[in-house]
C-alpha cells in the first residue's frame, strides 16, 4: 500500500519535507524496496529514511529497551534522525547501507514465518540451523543487488531474529505456528506478501533462496508443511556455507 499512500502525500509534498518508513516489505510486482517506491513517485531526490530492528510495543510500553537502526541514502539525513530520536528506551544506530538494511529487514520476517511453522510441529530446536542459513541466504541476496552483504548480519535482520523468531509478540511467528497447526490467524504478517517479492527478486538476479522458496511453496502452492521444511534442512549445509 505504500505506492498509494506515496501518490497521495505526493499532493502535499515539498522539497524540504522529510519521511521516516517505520515499516518492513517489498512491492510484489516490481520486488522494488521501500525507499525506491518513494523515489519513483515523489522524485529521486526525496529524503526518505527506514526505521528498522527489534522492537516490540509490547516491551517499549513495559519500559523494556531494544536497539534499532536509522538507514537511508543520504548520510546527514541518516545522522540527523538518528541523534534526534535515540532515547533510554531505544539507542538508534546508524546505517550505511540502504539495499541491505532494507533487504534484512523485510526477508527476516519470512525466515519468522518459517520459525513459527517449526514451532507448531514441535521441531523448535531447528531454529538454529534455521537462522545460520537463512543469514547467509540472504547475504548473497544482498550482495547481488549491490549492498553490503555483512548488513544482513547487523541489526535489520540477524540483530532481530530474536524478536521475529521466538518472541510471543511477533506476527509472523505466530502465523507460521498457527498456519502449521491449520488455525487461522487474524493479524497482518508481512511476511505473507514479502514472501511473493523476494521469490520475484531471486529470478532478477539469480540467487537461490531455499528458505524463500519452500514457505512460498507452502503458502501457496499446497506443499506439505513437514515435507516442505525436511527437504529445506536435509540440504547439504558444506554448500550454503561454502565461501
Amino acid at each position: 500500500g505504500l505506492r498509494s499512500l506515496a501518490e497521495n502525500i505526493s499532493k502535499f509534498h515539498r522539497p524540504d519535507n522529510r519521511y521516516i518508513l517505520c515499516m518492513k516489505g517489498l512491492e510484489n510486482k516490481t520486488g522494488l524496496r521501500l525507499t525506491q517506491i518513494m523515489e519513483s513517485v515523489l522524485g529521486d531526490d526525496v529524503q526518505t529514511a527506514v526505521w528498522v530492528g527489534p522492537g516490540h510495543v509490547e516491551n517499549f510500553t513495559n519500559n523494556i529497551p531494544s536497539a534499532m537502526i536509522i538507514d537511508s541514502k543520504n548520510k546527514k539525513l541518516t545522522y540527523e534522525i538518528a541523534d534526534y530520536l535515540t532515547s533510554p528506551l531505544i539507542r538508534f544506530y546508524y546505517g550505511e547501507d540502504i539495499i541491505g538494511t532494507e533487504i534484512g529487514a523485510a526477508s527476516k520476517n519470512v525466515v519468522g514465518i518459517a520459525a513459527g511453522m517449526l514451532d507448531g510441529l514441535g521441531q523448535t530446536s531447528l531454529k538454529g540451523a534455521l537462522m545460520a542459513r537463512a543469514a547467509r541466504e540472504y547475504s548473497r541476496l544482498v550482495a547481488a543487488m549491490g549492498g553490503n552483504s555483512e548488513t544482513v548480519y547487523g541489526l535489520s535482520h540477524l540483530g532481530d531474529y530474536e524478536a521475529t523468531l521466538f518472541s510471543k509478540f511477533s506476527r509472523n511467528r505466530c502465523y507460521g505456528e498457527n498456519f502449521a497447526l491449520r488455525k487461522s490467524y487474524s493479524l497482518m504478517a508481512e511476511g505473507v506478501s514479502t514472501v511473493k517479492s523476494l521469490m520475484a527478486l531471486s529470478r532478477i538476479y539469480k540467487v537461490e533462496l531455499p528458505i524463500s522458496e519452500t514457505v512460498y511453496s507452502i503458502l501457496y502452492e499446497d506443499l506439505d508443511i513437514p515435507d516442505g521444511l525436511d527437504n529445506l534442512f536435509v540440504r547439504p549445509l558444506k554448500h550454503e556455507f561454502k565461501g
